[in-house]
Parts: structure tokens; sequence; C-alpha cells
């Protein structure tokens, strides 16, 4: 008998689910040029950058399915070639990084000599994506998990501009390397869980933000504030549990430390 180990054969059905799913997440790539297509363009207006935020919306879906696509398919079997998380942290990336930080750029909302507050943004997001321990045991992030896009959305509609907007930047890329806990809602736990079903009202609202036309530029006030309670809580509640670990946390020097 060959003491060679047992091949296990792949059904072609899951080899193209697997296959399929990876296109999906290449999907993403494509939003990412289109995007910058337009925000290369000379001359951009209103609708430019409500479309440019349109292309984020589906990216982020993409981002938020993909996982659980890949899961179901049990794609490490189905295309063992392909690293499926590799490939889904570059476009995420680009689209939750990298592009949104260049449409605050071009879409003027920063003043004068206050640029390198988005290269210092950027420089964050690059060590916050490739460290090792970007996420927990307990399936949550650590720092600020750069999500640009949300924060690019929200400068723009509310809109939150000049100094006021360089700061908030400023305070969140800051945050990327503090070592507090962000919340993962499509990973398994209550907290993770319970932001997931909030999420979902939260992204009907910012879909119907994004896909109606702008007429208040960009999007009805009562909507785009109602939509930004969600981000307000998760901030609140990755702070406040933060914060209760560190308080609770076991000091050295006293029993069991």
């Amino acid at each position: 008998m060959s003491d060679r180990p047992e091949t296990v054969r792949i059904p072609a059905w899951q080899r193209a689910l697997g296959w399929a799913v990876h296109a999906y997440t290449t999907g993403g790539l494509f939003l990412a040029a289109w995007i910058t297509l337009i925000l290369l363009q000379p001359d951009r207006a209103t609708d430019d950058y409500r479309f440019c935020f349109l292309l984020l919306f589906v990216g982020a879906v993409i981002d938020a399915t993909d996982g659980t696509l890949a899961r179901l398919v049990r794609i490490a079997e189905a295309v063992p070639a392909i690293d499926g998380r590799r490939l889904g942290d570059l476009v995420r990336f680009l689209l939750s990084a990298a592009l949104p930080l260049l449409l605050i750029d071009r879409a003027g909302l920063l003043p004068v000599g206050y640029r390198w507050v988005l290269l210092a943004a950027l420089v964050a997001s690059a060590y916050g994506f490739s460290r090792k321990g970007l996420k927990t045991a307990d399936r949550q992030f650590r720092g600020f998990p750069s999500c640009w896009n949300v924060v690019a959305f929200y400068l723009f509609a509310l809109p939150v501009t000049g100094q006021p907007a360089a700061l908030v930047i400023l305070a969140l890329a800051v945050l990327t390397f503090v070592p507090s806990r962000y919340p993962y809602p499509t990973r398994p736990g209550l907290i993770n869980r319970l932001m997931l079903a909030l999420s979902i009202p939260w992204a009907v609202l910012v879909g119907a933000c994004v896909v109606r036309h702008w007429r208040y530029a960009p999007g009805p006030p009562g909507m785009i504030g109602l939509s930004a309670g969600y981000p307000t809580l998760y901030l609140l509640v990755a702070w406040g549990t933060s914060f209760w670990r560190w308080s609770n946390a076991e000091r050295p020097g006293e029993p069991g430390a």
C-alpha cells in the first residue's frame, strides 16, 4: 500500500462556486477603477460625488457579504491556490481607505495646507491592514478599522468641512494605533450581532440617500441625520466596551496579576 496521503477530490460545482465568489470579490476592483476615473476628471459636479458614494456603497455590500459566501462554499478547499482573505484586503483597502481619502481631497473638504492629514490617515490605514493582531480572539477589530468610506460620506453629506474635518480625520487616524476594540458586525458575538442587526436599517437609509437624486446636495437632511445615529452608536459602543475592559483589567501587583 502507498504511504501517500489520499488526495481529496473537489467537486466541479464546488470549484465553480469558489471561483464565482472570488469573481464577486474582484468586482470591487472594477468599482475602484470607476471611482478613480470619476475623481480624476478635471470638472466634477455634486452628482459625480453622489455616484462615487453609490459605488462605494455597492463595494461595502460586497465586502459585507463575500466572507459569508466564501465560508458557505468552503472556498479554501474549493480554490486552494487563491488566498481569498488577501484578495479581500486588497479590494477593501482601495474602497474603504485609499479612494475615500482621495474623494475627500477632490471634494475640497479640507482647508489649504491640511492635505497631510489625508496622508497620515492613509499611512495609519496601511498599518492597520498589515498588522497581525488586527482582529482580537473574541472577533473584534483592534484599533479604528479604517472605515474612511463612512467618514467621507458624513463629512460630505452633513457637511463637515475645513479644520473640523481635518481634526476628525486626524483623531480617527490616531485611534488606529490605540488598542481599543471595535465591533465586527459580520462575525459571531453578542455585540457584533447587535450591531449587525442595527446595520440593516442604517444601510437602507444610506442606500436611499445615495440612490435618489440629491436635491439637498447631497441628500435629505433628515435622512442623513437619522442615519448618522448608527456610526455614532458604533463608536460609543467601541469606546465604552474598551473603557470597561481597561477599567476592569487586573493591575500589576494585585492578586492574580
